[in-house]
C-alpha cells in the first residue's frame, strides 16, 4: 500500500464508521435532551467530513509535478490538515456558546439519561480511540500529515466522549453536568485544533532538519571521506512528496574547482540514493 492509498483507506472507513456512530449518537441525544450528546455526535459527523478532505487531498498531492507546480502538489496534504483544524475551531467555539446559554438556564435545561446513552457512548470510545491508533500508524509510516490530522480528530472524539460517559453516570446527582460536559468537550476541541494548526504551520514555514538526519547524512559523510569534510548551515525544504536539502560543505583549499565540484556532485546523488531528498550544495574554503 503506498501513501496515496493509504490516505484512501484510512478516509473511507473513517467516513462510513463515523457516519453510523453519529446517527446513534445523535439519536441518543433527541431521546435525552443532552446537548452534550449532540456536540459529542456532530464532533463525529465532522470527522466524516475531514475525512473527505483527506481522501480528496490524497487525489490532489498524488499529481505529478508540472511547470505551475514544479516541487508537486504534496502540500495539499498540509492545505487539508487546515481545513480539519479550522473546521474543528468552529465546532468547538458552537459548543461552547450553546453549553454556556444552556447552563444558564439553570434546572431547565437539564438533561435526562438512560442504558442507550451509557452503552453508545462507551461504545464509540473504544471505537474511535481503535481508529485514532490506526490513523496514527499510517499517518507515521507513509509521512502523511493530513491523516495524522485525521487521527487527532479521531482522538479528541473517544476524549471527548470520556467526560461525557462519566457526566452521564452522574447526572442525576448534579443537574448541571450537561452543561460542563458541554464546555469542557469544546475546550477538548480547541487544544485540538491548536495542536493541528501548530503542526502544520511549523511545517509551511520550514523545518529545522532532525538531529537524526543531520547525524545520518555525516556518518555517510565520514564513510566516504573521513574527517575531510565538514558540513553546515543545513537547511530542510519540505514540499510532502518532494524534499529539498541545502547546506554548506568546506573542502580542502588546494582542490580545483573541477575536483570540489565533484565532491559536491557526489554528496547531492548519496543524498538522493540513501535520503530520497534532493540536495543542493554551497562548497566552501576549508579554514
Amino acid at each position: 500500500m503506498d501513501k496515496t492509498k493509504a490516505a484512501y483507506v484510512e478516509g473511507t472507513i473513517s467516513i462510513v464508521v463515523n457516519a453510523v456512530l453519529f446517527a446513534l449518537k445523535m439519536w441518543v441525544s433527541i431521546v435525552t435532551g443532552s446537548i452534550a450528546l449532540a456536540a459529542d455526535a456532530w464532533h463525529t459527523l465532522s470527522d466524516s467530513l475531514t475525512s473527505i478532505i483527506v481522501v480528496a487531498a490524497a487525489k490532489f498531492s498524488s499529481k505529478k509535478a508540472d511547470k505551475e507546480h514544479p516541487f508537486g502538489h504534496g502540500r495539499w496534504e498540509q492545505l487539508a490538515a487546515l481545513f480539519i483544524a479550522v473546521a474543528l475551531g468552529i465546532i468547538a467555539y458552537e459548543f461552547l456558546k450553546s453549553s454556556i446559554e444552556q447552563f444558564a438556564l439553570g434546572e431547565q435545561g437539564k438533561a435526562v439519561f438512560g442504558m442507550a446513552a451509557i452503552v453508545i457512548t462507551a461504545l464509540s470510545i473504544v471505537i474511535k480511540e481503535g481508529m485514532a491508533q490506526y490513523a496514527f500508524y499510517l499517518g507515521r509510516k507513509y509521512d502523511n500529515a493530513s491523516i495524522t490530522a485525521d487521527g487527532w480528530h479521531h482522538r479528541s472524539d473517544a476524549m471527548s466522549s470520556i467526560p461525557v460517559l462519566i457526566g452521564i453516570l452522574f447526572a442525576k446527582q448534579f443537574w448541571w453536568t450537561d452543561s460542563v460536559l458541554g464546555i469542557i468537550v469544546a475546550l477538548m476541541l480547541f487544544y485540538a485544533t491548536f495542536k493541528i494548526l501548530k503542526e502544520t504551520i511549523d511545517k509551511f514555514l520550514g523545518e529545522v532538519p532532525s538531529a537524526e538526519l543531520i547525524n545520518k547524512i555525516k556518518e555517510e559523510l565520514m564513510k566516504m571521506y573521513g574527517s575531510d569534510l565538514n558540513i553546515h548551515h543545513i537547511h530542510l525544504h519540505n514540499y510532502v512528496l518532494h524534499k529539498e536539502l541545502t547546506f554548506h560543505i568546506r573542502l580542502n583549499d588546494n582542490l580545483t574547482i573541477e575536483a570540489g565540484h565533484r565532491t559536491a556532485s557526489e554528496v547531492e546523488k548519496m543524498i538522493e540514493e540513501n535520503f530520497q531528498m534532493t540536495a543542493t550544495i554551497h562548497v566552501e574554503p576549508l579554514r
